[in-house]
């Protein structure tokens, strides 16, 4: 499997990130026109599709600061943890960001007029002598050149004790959900100083605290559909008609750990860093430290299918443990035909599966794949002796170099990944693998 590559820098790549550019969050909007990602330094870089097929850069702002909570005496980082596209129901675009605390609701629109001849201000925008004013005028708008406006409109805060790690839009359009490490919360996308508690998971003793919420997603479809996954290893479905607090699941997935295979390791690697319905709502994809898994909604006891990402680092363990690697939250991706599935791995590798062949593929994100008619080539990883030169060792994998953040175009055969603070875009047409690599 070889393919044509052609590249686009955008930005300079610099070999020495700043931690403040690198990337925390990638996100297709809905018609996969715009792509959106957040850094570390709380900025959104907003990417449009040209009529050619090419995204280049469309809007750049600055979603959060650092703050301080003065009672508890933390600092808050401004670092973007997710971004979701809201439906575009008019010319603008709306989506949410969030770091650690605040969830901030952002319009994006575009203006090429501006308005001349206010009757109390002049054309600086300072405010006329009333006394003078004799007449009246129309205002008119007159030609500009276009201007890409991003305004905040809303601002969720102080309704989340602990770290937000995601937030979703429920299909109503008009509600979205947030979660931290004990709670979810339910939001309306027009009220600002409340929300409704529909989990809880703290105990009274925090000392019997047995498992944090990791992820929450809703489903795509039915609005009263919530799944949320756990440190354990575990994915709750949960049904809001039932009642309002979701302490009673309706339906549970979870996979028992083989004995045999049961180590010290066994629960850290087992909790679930990302959950993905697929565009049909019939199907769950999670993803563990070593592997991918795909439920039934029908069927809870196992995975109908479950795909190794990277097996081989089991001998491992200690060293990523000892290194903190083993705590690396790893997202996942669906394409458009919900039959390909994605996520990243180590050494600046990431894996797609095809669910009907069981085939799959490890490709690499690098800056040799930027080069002008580079070849692109599946890598393979061998514990044991190279069998062929374009072989990596396990033993000389880079753990420093990890893809966390995919993100798969909601129709077109396109996937945006990134890399550290380097965001790479594969394009698939008839012929050509298009790569564009941006520095954020």
């Amino acid at each position: 499997m070889e393919l044509p590559l052609h590249c686009k820098l955008f930005l300079d790549v610099h070999l020495i990130p700043d931690s403040a550019d690198v990337i925390s969050a990638v996100e297709f909007s809905q018609s996969g026109e715009f792509l959106a990602t957040g850094d570390k330094g709380g900025r959104v870089v907003i990417f449009q599709r040209e009529p050619q097929g090419e995204y280049n850069v469309y809007s750049t702002f600055q979603s959060h600061e650092p703050e301080f909570d003065y009672l508890k005496s933390l600092e808050i980082e401004e670092k973007i943890n997710k971004i979701r596209w809201l439906p575009q129901l008019n010319s603008a675009h709306f989506l949410l960001t969030t770091n650690d605390k605040t969830i901030k609701l952002w319009k994006v629109s575009e203006r090429d007029k501006r308005p001349e001849g206010y009757n109390l201000k002049d054309e600086e925008g300072r405010m006329k002598d009333i006394s003078k004013i004799t007449s009246l005028q129309v205002p008119v708008l007159r030609p500009m050149d276009l201007l890409v406006e991003a305004s905040l409109r809303r601002v969720f805060a102080n309704a989340h004790a602990y770290h937000i790690n995601s937030i979703s839009i429920n299909s109503d359009c008009e509600t979205y959900l947030s979660a931290d490490d004990l709670r979810i919360n339910l939001w309306n996308l027009d009220i600002t100083d409340r929300s409704f508690n529909i989990v809880d998971l703290k105990p009274e003793n925090m000392e019997e605290l047995s498992e944090v919420i990791t992820v929450a997603e809703f489903h795509p479809h039915h609005c009263h559909l919530m799944a949320f996954s756990s440190s354990t290893g575990t994915t709750r479905l949960c049904d809001m008609r039932s009642r309002a607090l979701c302490d009673q699941h309706a339906k549970l997935f979870e996979e028992a750990v083989d004995p045999a295979n049961r180590s010290f390791f066994s629960e850290i690697i087992s909790s679930v860093s990302d959950v993905k319905f697929s565009h049909s709502g019939r199907y769950l994809l999670t993803r563990d430290y070593l592997s991918a898994k795909v439920w039934d909604l029908n069927m809870e006891n196992k995975p109908i299918e479950t795909y190794q990402v990277h097996d081989y680092l089991r001998s491992k363990l200690c060293t990523l443990y000892e290194s903190d690697c083993i705590f690396d939250k790893f997202e996942c991706a669906w394409n458009g035909t919900d039959s390909v599935i994605m996520t990243g791995a180590y050494n600046n590798f990431f894996r797609m599966f095809d669910r009907a062949s069981r085939r799959d593929v490890t490709l690499e994100a690098s800056r040799e794949v930027c080069k002008r008619r580079a070849v692109l080539r599946p890598r393979r990883v061998c514990v044991g002796r190279k069998k062929r030169e374009s072989d990596v060792s396990v033993d000389s994998l880079d753990f420093r170099k990890k893809i966390l953040h995919t993100a798969w175009h909601p129709t077109d055969n396109i996937i945006a990944i990134a890399a550290s603070n380097n965001l790479y875009i594969f394009q698939d047409s008839i012929n050509t693998l298009l790569v564009h690599t941006s520095s954020t």
